[in-house]
């Protein structure tokens, strides 16, 4: 069943047909030794190291970061955010066996790290970044788009629709501007228009018609986690794959069935080589 979920994935993905979804599980296919936080536990940890928080938060991503931006101030979670991002790290052979497909035009990178952007600059400067922004530094902004090489290109789309591959980071990213929606009142502003689709980029609205979300390095155990999920691949199309190695939890199971997402009940590390031995057969 695995191997005929690579091949539906893979004829897709050379159509340009599927977006990868990239979660902070794809870090574990890093160098040892250079890992980033590649978790909500290991960033909650660094940030819990760099400012003394309540033992009943301590544990929670949103409200740790929430903490330190009200008695810290928000310049402290900015700085602790960039300093664990902010690394020598390389792209694992996911982000380059993905970024270098010849027809890319969406990706999702729902994580804070800037390993994506590394790996698309092996391409031609024909892609560009849409990055979600805080309230707090962003006032009536929910976005805001750069260039391959970083220089910021605006608020909106428009004039960028030549770009033939968008990377959307929704959270935000460390590269180029350490933009970052973590605390629990940046999320609280995006989650109260999301339904209504207003903090989604028109263009990432457009570009995921009709396409499958292939979900990599990603849980749904949390509330924060499917709602991105959901709200992103709304109205596309009604097939979707999740390569979760890890037995489901009851809510994760029920979202899988709800939204039509396959389970691919493989290592990471495993589909990755897989997918790459299909492509070369190809």
């Amino acid at each position: 069943m695995n191997i005929a979920a690579i091949n539906s994935i893979s004829d897709m993905m050379a159509a340009g047909n599927a977006i990868p979804y990239l979660g902070p599980g794809v870090l574990s296919l890093g160098e040892v030794g250079h890992q980033l936080p590649g978790s909500h536990s290991a960033l909650v940890g660094h940030l819990t190291a760099k400012a003394s928080v309540p033992h009943k938060i301590r544990a929670n991503l949103t409200a740790t970061a929430q903490f330190i931006e009200n008695f810290k101030h928000r310049k402290t979670v900015s700085s602790a955010m960039t300093e664990a991002f902010n690394k020598e790290a390389q792209p694992t052979a996911l982000h380059t066996l993905f970024m270098n497909m010849p027809f890319l035009p969406l990706v999702v990178h729902a994580w804070y790290d800037d390993l994506p952007q590394k790996a698309l600059r092996s391409r031609s400067a024909d892609w560009g970044m849409a990055q979600g922004v805080s309230q707090a530094e962003h006032y009536g902004s929910w976005v805001n788009y750069f260039d391959a090489d970083g220089t910021h290109a605006g608020v909106d789309a428009a004039g960028h629709k030549q770009w033939t591959t968008l990377l959307y980071q929704p959270l935000g990213s460390v590269w180029p501007a350490r933009n970052f929606l973590v605390s629990d009142s940046d999320f609280v502003e995006v989650l109260t228009e999301i339904d209504i689709q207003t903090p989604i980029p028109e263009s990432v609205q457009q570009l995921r018609k009709g396409r499958s979300f292939v979900f990599l390095g990603c849980r749904f155990s949390t509330q924060m986690e499917r709602m991105f999920a959901r709200q992103i691949m709304k109205r596309s199309s009604e097939k979707h794959w999740a390569v979760l190695p890890e037995e489901p939890t009851r809510n994760e199971a029920h979202f899988l069935e709800q939204f039509n997402i396959e389970r691919i009940a493989m290592p990471l590390r495993e589909f990755v080589s897989d997918f790459q031995t299909k492509q070369l057969v190809n």
